[in-house]
């Protein structure tokens, strides 16, 4: 288990209220899912350590019949209501300094969720967050990274709810994508699980969600990759096995590790029996037995997706990831841009980006936008931006190969930086997607949607990139400089060798073969010319890979 986020709860002291330890911050966080409500009270450190007060939950089910009426049930909501005032209450009691709530699928998708958050509200003053999928799915991840060492290896943290599966596939500790299914386990079982589950219907709840994920996950690289399973479908899971194994009086399911065929067992085992009996079995709560099987059915086929033979089950969550987010500290300072510069030299470090090839592309990439900079309009911002996209460009290699370029993209917009805007992190990633391959189009789903402005920026610095990067071609720095000279009918590129250079064949035609986008951008032809002032011909019957 890692050092950094230690949970565990706290003795009250003799006046029932447990002091917050020196140097901490008291902090509640609540999360509103489709089958339960969930607050954990806890004293946060400077260092993200974490030391649980005390916790609550309750099961209104706000998702139960969402898939048929597209609203809350008003009876659940009642409960659910009733229930986060409870959770307020004692949170205020105990200190909490800030109370984070925040809901997930039933109320994202309900046609009422507003008129819900609006009587939590009314009732509590509390004003609830309404997280999207891929927010739950961080913030699982996050809790997980707190909980696991996954800072070496491929992982991939599964959370099924109770309207939604969420997954967070990470590469050595970094985010490369976050993915949120509507399979969770109420609504699988209400779409295919009609009274008591028999095999059939198991077996077209599991062909629907094969399909579901065979469509949305064409994740290659990650089969085989260690799966962490979080929430109660797996704590449920990890309950039953250890009743099998006869340690039921295991003081946490955390950690426990569930062979693939173990889970598909234990699913094979609880189909075949009525809602009433799954209820007996030892190591289930008995408020899921309606549920689990379609919750270990979304889990199987998951885990057959990534060819995963075995899962680890985390006792740990949303909640925690959300105390985490509260509680995050920047370093203290004086310039921002340290932070910065820090954070991104880390994760480029973390990705094993081949860092020689990387600072001379940065350096080569600066040269350009200092001479072209003012012709094409650039912004006193983009510097820093286009910095930070060369010096990353290739982190992508750390996943394959193979279009190493979208994965960067999926790397870094997935990355926790410090002092970066939302917008300058959108932009790095998609200046590094394109510093290969087809230049920007308005049809690529990363590019297409986001405003004119930020595209046409994107498509400056990229084109400024792609140049750069032609110019360390065999990756072994041989160009010192590069003048430019912008003509009428041409913008003319001429590198200056360092003194050891015999020749600069391969970079001259890396420049030239990487140019189009530049030449798109200046308005005018690229020229890629050698120091004896000859033209670099391009050869269009060679295709750039690098």
């Amino acid at each position: 288990m890692a050092t950094s986020a230690v949970s565990k709860s706290l003795p009250r002291s003799g006046s029932g209220v447990t002091p917050t330890r020196e140097g901490a911050v008291r902090v509640a966080a609540i999360d509103i899912g489709s089958n339960s409500v969930r607050q954990i009270v806890a004293d946060v450190s400077a260092d993200g350590t974490i030391r649980v007060v005390d916790e609550m939950k309750a099961a209104p089910r706000l998702g139960a019949g969402l898939s048929l009426t597209n609203e809350l049930d008003p009876a659940a909501m009642e409960r659910a209501v009733d229930a986060i005032t409870r959770m307020h209450t004692l949170a205020g009691q105990l200190g909490a300094s800030r109370i984070e709530g925040v809901a997930t699928s039933a109320v994202r998708e309900a046609a009422n969720g507003s008129a819900f958050i609006a009587r939590v509200k009314e009732a509590t003053g509390l004003r609830i967050r309404v997280l999207s999928g891929q927010h739950e799915a961080r913030l699982t991840f996050r809790s997980a990274l707190a909980h696991f060492e996954l800072g070496s290896g491929r992982a991939v943290v599964m959370d099924i709810g109770g309207g939604s599966l969420e997954l967070a596939l990470s590469a050595d500790g970094l985010v490369e994508s976050l993915e949120s299914l509507p399979l969770g386990a109420i609504r699988m079982t209400e779409t295919y699980l009609h009274g008591d589950a028999g095999r059939k219907q198991v077996a077209a709840l599991r062909k629907a969600v094969r399909k579901a994920l065979r469509g949305q996950l064409p994740y290659r690289e990650w089969r085989g990759a260690r799966v962490i399973g979080s929430g109660g479908t797996f704590t449920n899971l990890a309950g039953m096995h250890l009743a099998r194994e006869g340690i039921a009086t295991a003081r946490t399911t955390h950690g426990t590790s569930i062979a693939r065929a173990e889970l598909e067992h234990v699913l094979e085992w609880l189909q075949d029996m009525p809602a009433s009996e799954r209820a007996t079995v030892p190591g289930l709560n008995p408020a899921r037995a309606d549920i689990i099987v379609a919750g270990l059915a979304v889990a199987a086929e998951t885990m057959a997706r990534f060819e995963a033979r075995e899962l680890v089950v985390s006792a740990y969550g949303i909640r925690e990831g959300l105390l985490l987010e509260t509680a995050r500290v920047a370093p203290a300072v004086v310039d921002p841009g340290v932070a910065r510069e820090r954070s991104v030299r880390e994760f480029a470090e973390r990705s094993h980006y081949e860092e020689l090839h990387a600072r001379q592309v940065q350096r080569l990439s600066l040269q350009l936008l200092d001479a072209l900079g003012p012709r094409l309009g650039c912004e006193p911002g983009d510097r820093h931006i286009l910095s930070d996209a060369a010096l990353l460009h290739d982190v992508g290699y750390h996943i394959s190969y193979s279009e190493h370029h979208k994965h960067s993209y999926h790397l870094i917009l997935h990355a926790d930086f410090l002092g970066m805007t939302p917008e300058e992190q959108v932009a790095i990633a998609n200046i590094a997607r394109y510093h290969r391959g087809p230049r920007p189009k308005k049809k690529h789903g990363n590019f297409g949607g986001l405003d004119r402005a930020l595209r046409d920026r994107i498509e400056r610095l990229a084109a400024i990139l792609r140049v750069a990067d032609g110019f360390d071609r065999g990756h072994v720095g041989t160009i010192e400089k590069i003048k430019v000279r912008w003509l009428d009918r041409a913008l003319r590129l001429t590198p200056v060798p360092t003194a050891r250079t015999h020749s600069l064949r391969l970079e001259l035609w890396g420049a030239s073969r990487k140019s189009d986008l530049l030449a798109r951008v200046a308005g005018v032809p690229v020229e890629i010319v050698n120091p004896d002032g000859s033209v670099v011909p391009i050869d269009a019957e060679i295709t750039e890979s690098d």
